[in-house]
């Protein structure tokens, strides 16, 4: 099917679908999806910024453990280097899951919270 021109834009039926289904979304009172963008957009930077800054303090212990393995003497002390290793990651991996299920839950709060103000 042939894009239709609007303006000086171009949409693809795929776009134009996707713009009548947010439409649809709004006519069934589920409130204005345009008011929750600037919410959007933050709790997005947020999350970005989270994973970021995760990445980050993850490669800093990834460097600090293969410093370990590279100066261990034995085999009891690579598997003690290895099982912390997996064990400070797992705790890391699991406190960043909690942090970011938090953004979103705050972000869900003042969506229905702006939902229940309309």
């Amino acid at each position: 099917m042939a894009p239709k021109h609007t303006s000086d834009r171009t949409f693809s039926s795929a776009q134009t679908a996707g713009f009548q289904k947010l439409a649809e979304l709004q006519n069934r009172n589920l409130g204005s999806i345009a008011l929750m963008g600037t919410a959007w957009v933050e709790a997005i930077s947020e999350m970005g910024s989270e994973v970021t800054q995760f990445v980050a303090d993850r490669i800093k212990e990834d460097v600090k453990t293969q410093h370990k393995i590279l100066h261990c003497k034995d085999m009891t002390e690579l598997h003690n280097l290895q099982a912390e290793f997996l064990q400070t990651a797992l705790e890391q991996y699991a406190a960043e899951s909690g942090k970011l299920l938090e953004i979103s839950n705050s972000l869900m709060t003042e969506a229905l919270k702006d939902r229940q103000a309309q």
